[in-house]
């Protein structure tokens, strides 16, 4: 098991084949699901100071999540703990939910493969725990199993636990995500809007469907079996007049990841929708299993086709619409500083557009965790963050939320197609210099962002299965290789790319440090090697760092501008240094 802050995964079914859809788990895997569900309690106690806690708990779809979700009832009811087991639950509900309550567990391993499953823990703020919170339950949890009779005692003591408390967490089933669902429909409306007053709320939303009473406006939305089909997506779209389309309600029929390959269902059901006369419909999504992650498919009015958006470009648009949402909502105010809040390999255009718009960017290590508590920080310094998020997966976070959320991405959009009058897109052409159209489409506002070559991070090339487990010493490694290529690169780096010098910068939690002179002091965390050119401006990076929920090791390269060429050349000369570096 993978014990990692942004949740601790393994493969759950019996067979240990990863595509395995049956939802039968192994006695040793209750047993820890059992321990799991008993270290949280004690910690949920002590930080929320409550004897009998009241705890979230839910899944996602996976088939093994109702076995796992029995062994953890049965723990948590034999410890006294008050349980609201909605089921079938998506991550932001259940995190919204959570705000309400002392503390969540949510059964998921996100975008993995059918046969992985996972726990996510939380108290009350809306998030994961950090990575010092998680590592205080990882040690607790793995004292617990390297003591066989303390492990047997848990088991049994959970299963011979109160029978009629049991049923009841059971039969509250309905009402908790009755209450779940109600709670998080609130604070989408909050996260939306950027504020918890109903009136700017309602004026919000009448501007919206005002507008699309008049030019209506269509969503698809592949579910994939996913826990997204039971939240409030379609209720919530229709509600505010937004026509919705929905693929795969009750089953997982392909593979989760939302990336380009699997986003092709989408893309052929707008083609289809439109064929049929649904011209409306230009907006499309596919949520990961836990959904929380919901990529973009788009309706190119040009080329009158639907086309998968990049990872990168989803939050890069989600970026340049909430900023300028943000500015237009903050209008004179002079204590306004707005900033984002990106994990490291996020491309450079989000620093193009947070510069154009006025606003700083701040970088933290990869995971949830480590952007959301690094926005913290920097609204604790005064900086206004309403954006934030890993651009590299397309995961786009909406301040006051501390978790993914497609509807907010989805809305995001809106944002800028909608609000005309209002001047939101107008924004954006005023301060990049570029003419504004009052009657641009989407095709239009992807046309102005600012063009960049990434590689993806679902790839092949962008994943490495290294032999050195020191991730620390590989980089030092890496350095020495680095170093000694660069002198043997340099003239014709600055010939063809323009590429003068270089700068490392790593990123450990919340903190980045630039200019570093030891590689090594990355560790576990991210190395970036930034290329610059004679004006010392960045042009372009590469990328690495080894993943905390899977066994590999992750790079990629961005570089300014469409050259697929430079992107591709310093991939393959990363690759290859890490090969030289891996002994």
């Amino acid at each position: 098991m993978i014990l990692s802050a942004s949740g601790w995964r393994k493969v759950f079914a019996v067979s240990k084949d990863e595509q395995d859809k049956s939802p039968q788990i192994s006695e040793d895997d209750k047993a820890l699901c059992v321990v799991a569900a008993d270290v949280f309690f004690d910690y949920i106690s002590k930080v929320s100071n409550q004897e009998n806690p009241v705890i979230a708990l839910g899944i996602d779809t996976r088939p093994t999540g109702p076995a796992i979700a029995d062994a953890m009832l049965h723990a948590l009811t034999a410890r006294g703990a008050i349980i609201q087991y909605s089921g079938v639950t998506s991550a932001p509900e259940i995190m919204a939910y959570s705000r309400k309550l002392d503390g969540f567990i949510y059964i998921s391993a996100s975008h993995n493969p059918v046969g992985h499953n996972g726990i996510k823990f939380g108290t009350n703020n809306g998030g994961v725990l950090n990575a010092e919170e998680n590592a205080l339950v990882t040690k607790d949890f793995l004292s617990v199993l390297s003591d066989d009779a303390k492990v047997s005692k848990l088991v049994k003591d959970a299963y011979n636990c109160s029978t009629s408390m049991l049923q009841e967490a059971y039969k509250t089933q309905s009402s908790s995500k009755y209450n779940a669902l109600h709670a998080y429909e609130n604070f989408v409306l909050k996260t939306i809007t950027g504020t918890d007053n109903k009136e700017y709320q309602t004026d919000f939303f009448n501007m919206i469907q005002s507008y699309l009473s008049k030019k209506p406006l269509g969503v698809v939305c592949d579910f994939n079996g996913s826990s997204r089909a039971k939240c409030i997506d379609k209720e919530f779209f229709v509600t505010n007049r937004i026509n919705f389309y929905a693929l795969n309600e009750d089953e997982i029929v392909h593979e989760i990841i939302p990336e380009a390959e699997n986003l092709v269902h989408v893309r052929d059901a707008m083609n289809l929708l439109h064929e049929e006369g649904h011209k409306e419909v230009i907006l499309g999504y596919m949520p990961d299993c836990d959904g929380d992650r919901g990529n973009i498919v788009w309706w190119d009015d040009k080329e009158k086709e639907s086309k998968i958006l990049k990872a990168q470009e989803v939050f890069s648009l989600s970026v340049l619409a909430e900023l300028c949402y943000s500015i237009w909502q903050h209008s004179g105010e002079k204590d306004f500083k707005p900033a984002v809040v990106v994990n490291c390999p996020t491309s450079m255009r989000i620093d193009e557009i947070a510069g154009t718009l006025g606003a700083e960017v701040f970088r933290a290590e990869v995971g949830e965790a480590n952007v959301v508590n690094c926005a913290c920080e920097k609204r604790e310094e005064g900086y206004n963050v309403r954006i934030l998020g890993e651009g590299s997966n397309g995961g786009t976070i909406t301040w006051p939320s501390s978790v993914r959320d497609p509807i907010n991405t989805i809305f995001a959009i809106i944002k800028l197609l909608v609000l005309r009058e209002e001047g939101i897109y107008k924004i954006w052409c005023d301060k990049a210099g570029l003419k504004y159209n009052p009657d641009f489409t989407l095709s239009d506002i992807l046309e102005s962002l600012p063009v960049y070559t990434t590689t993806g991070v679902s790839e092949e090339r962008a994943i490495l299965q290294v032999k050195n487990t020191d991730h620390a010493e590989l980089k030092k490694a890496f350095q020495k290789e680095f170093e000694k290529s660069w002198k043997e690169k340099q003239a014709s780096l600055k010939k063809k790319y323009k590429i003068t010098s270089w700068e490392a910068v790593i990123t450990n939690g919340t903190k980045e440090t630039k200019d570093v002179k030891d590689f090594s002091l990355s560790k576990k965390g991210g190395l970036k090697i930034i290329f610059k050119n004679q004006d010392n401006k960045n042009i372009a990076f590469m990328w690495m760092r080894g993943s905390g929920t899977e066994p590999v090791f992750r790079i990629m390269c961005d570089v300014k501008g469409d050259n697929e060429k430079m992107e591709k050349e310093l991939l393959e000369w990363e690759h290859e240094l890490i090969s030289l570096s891996d002994k």
